[in-house]
């Protein structure tokens, strides 16, 4: 006769494992969309401009503001704001309350200080628009400096002042703008730069700063189209657009003259 054994803890382990393993093979069956590996998920490292990070420091803002406050007030007097100081001084007055309002590192969220931020750049552009403006019109009507020097480093801080402008649109429109940034509240960006589509070219911690829309705003400036850096959306391809214009008219213009008088 046939008698009923215990099995022994092997066989019971075995008969788990098994069913262990027929449990994972349904639940692949059913969810063929979703990983089984446990613990992938929290192994993937989303890159840091995609996640929550901490601000970028002021300083490299706060020197390009400075300059082009600083560009502006130097202008001769046949191209610069009447009165001359009134729009580079609203412009310092709201740089210094920024500066006095802010930590180091740009993470504060405030609708007040990011209104004061738009208006200076807006400051700026309106400045630096009209001093292109009135150079523009004097080389037409050939009533610009006649000394080549001056009239090249009239345009070129005209040039430069585009830059930083441009510049500045491009930090603080970008996924939102700097503090947006920081919270990573926007996932579709509006610049798409080299370490975005290829991370591993990067370390993990990189993330678009002031310096990266600098160069974005040089190379577009001097170029007078996208070069590594690809707008993505409609107002992004609309401001370098712009900007290339601004930028083609000032140099080409300038030189020309600055060409005409030495010979």
């Amino acid at each position: 006769m046939e008698t009923d054994e215990p099995r022994s803890g092997h066989e019971e382990g075995s008969a788990e494992s098994i069913k262990d393993r027929l449990g994972r093979l349904e639940h692949l069956l059913v969810n063929p969309e979703r990983r089984l590996l446990e613990g992938v998920e929290q192994k993937v490292v989303l890159p840091a401009w995609r996640r929550v990070t901490r601000g970028e420091p002021r300083w490299p803002v706060t020197l390009g503001m400075l300059a082009a406050v600083a560009m502006q007030a130097s202008l001769p007097d046949g191209v610069a704001t009447r009165p001359r100081w009134l729009l580079p001084g609203v412009a310092l007055v709201i740089l210094v309350v920024l500066v006095s309002s802010h930590t180091p590192r740009i993470e504060r969220r405030s609708p007040t200080l990011r209104t004061l931020s738009m208006v200076l750049i807006g400051v700026l552009s309106v400045a630096n628009a009209w001093s292109a403006a009135r150079l523009v019109v004097a080389l037409v009507e050939g009533t610009a400096d006649k000394s080549p020097a001056r009239l090249l480093l009239t345009g070129s801080a005209i040039w430069l002042t585009n830059v930083i402008v441009f510049c500045l649109w491009y930090w603080e429109l970008d996924r939102g703008g700097p503090v947006a940034r920081v919270y990573a509240t926007r996932a579709h960006p509006d610049f798409l730069f080299v370490q975005m589509q290829s991370p591993e070219l990067a370390p993990p911690d990189w993330e678009p700063a002031f310096v990266d829309y600098l160069y974005l705003s040089f190379t577009n400036a001097t170029a007078f189209s996208p070069t590594d850096v690809l707008p993505l959306s409609r107002w992004a391809k609309l401001m370098m657009m712009l900007q290339s214009i601004v930028s083609l008219v000032t140099v080409a213009l300038v030189i020309a003259r600055a060409v005409n008088i030495l010979s």
